[in-house]
């Protein structure tokens, strides 16, 4: 699959400042305000930027950290890690394989009883499909 890429001013009109300063610029929204808590509701959460399938409701889980958080991806090539060595951290940050949007980053501190992952992920880099 070919890489989707827009100039800076291709994603700023189709994306809100809040979803250009996450997703594209590698920001973090602050914790509890995101839009995709915990819920029961069956569907896929999808790249705002290229609308990429990128993480299934069914693998959410109440981390309790303030961002949506999945044990796993849906697939493994629908996402790509890099190593984020920002903010005096070490970190492997989460972006959409198809358009290099920033979506989080991914911890060794997940459910033990499923992957032992939690990719911690901004609500504002994705869209909910819900019934998908």
């Amino acid at each position: 699959m070919a890489k989707i890429e827009k100039s800076p001013d291709e994603w700023r009109k189709q994306l809100t400042p809040e979803q250009y300063r996450v997703a594209r610029e590698k920001g973090t929204e602050r914790p509890f305000t995101g839009d995709h808590q915990v819920s029961d509701a069956q569907g896929i959460y999808h790249c705002v930027c290229c609308n990429a399938p990128l993480f299934e409701n069914e693998h959410k889980f109440d981390s309790g950290c303030g961002w949506p958080s999945f044990d796993r991806p849906l697939g493994m090539r629908c996402v790509e890690e890099h190593s984020d060595t920002s903010h005096g951290m070490r970190r492997n940050e989460v972006v959409c394989s198809r358009c290099d949007a920033h979506l989080g980053h991914v911890f060794p501190d997940g459910p033990p009883d499923t992957t032992g992952l939690r990719y911690c992920i901004n609500s504002v880099s994705l869209e909910f499909h819900p019934d998908e």
